[in-house]
């Protein structure tokens, strides 16, 4: 997928389904709630790339207590709107956990694959605590038991873009969620 120009590219932004102010009022909801239940504990927030990216930049702004960040990276759509259903971790942590209380951060769970993968690898690493926040949540669509102990917004059977999320790496810099268009 290549565009040529602006009105090429925004044509496939088919509507918003969670405005940019809606996200803030829900980080900073999310970011109080994770400052009274981790005061005084050590906090690692590990970031799910590429898409979760901005979701923890602007959740680790809200959260006011001392804490650590870590990435991973996995990966199961390859150019396309569908989950290949074979993940891939391709960036791991670098740093022992276990003395850590790790909470993932996710941008979306779509079938669970990735997410419920991460999740298992990390708890054998024996942290303090293991607990996952997503901004989007889709249960119409998982195929593993896995559910996240936060969810800003659970949304339909809609292929999203925006605020991180892409459709053949593009999108991200969208600060809304958006639901995309193929035509």
């Amino acid at each position: 997928m290549e565009f040529t120009d602006r009105k090429q590219y925004q044509d496939h932004i088919r509507r918003v389904m969670i405005s940019e102010e809606e996200i803030r009022a829900a980080i900073a909801k999310a970011g109080a709630e994770i400052d009274a239940e981790y005061a005084g504990k050590p906090l690692l927030l590990v970031s799910i790339l590429k898409g979760a990216f901005v979701f923890l930049a602007d959740l680790s702004r809200a959260v006011s207590i001392p804490c650590e960040i870590g990435f991973m990276q996995a990966q199961s759509y390859y150019e396309g709107t569908t989950s290949s259903g074979k993940v891939n971790i391709t960036l791991d942590l670098t740093q022992d956990i276990s003395q850590y209380h790790v909470l993932i951060v996710e941008d979306i769970i779509d079938t669970g694959r990735t997410l419920k993968l991460v999740a298992e690898e990390l708890r054998r690493r024996n942290p303090l605590s293991l607990k996952i926040i997503t901004l989007l949540d889709k249960p119409d669509r998982r195929v593993v038991e896995i559910t996240a102990d936060r969810t800003l917004f659970t949304i339909p059977d809609e292929f999203v873009i925006g605020y991180g999320l892409d459709c053949a790496e593009y999108y991200r810099n969208l600060p809304y969620i958006a639901e995309y268009s193929e035509t």
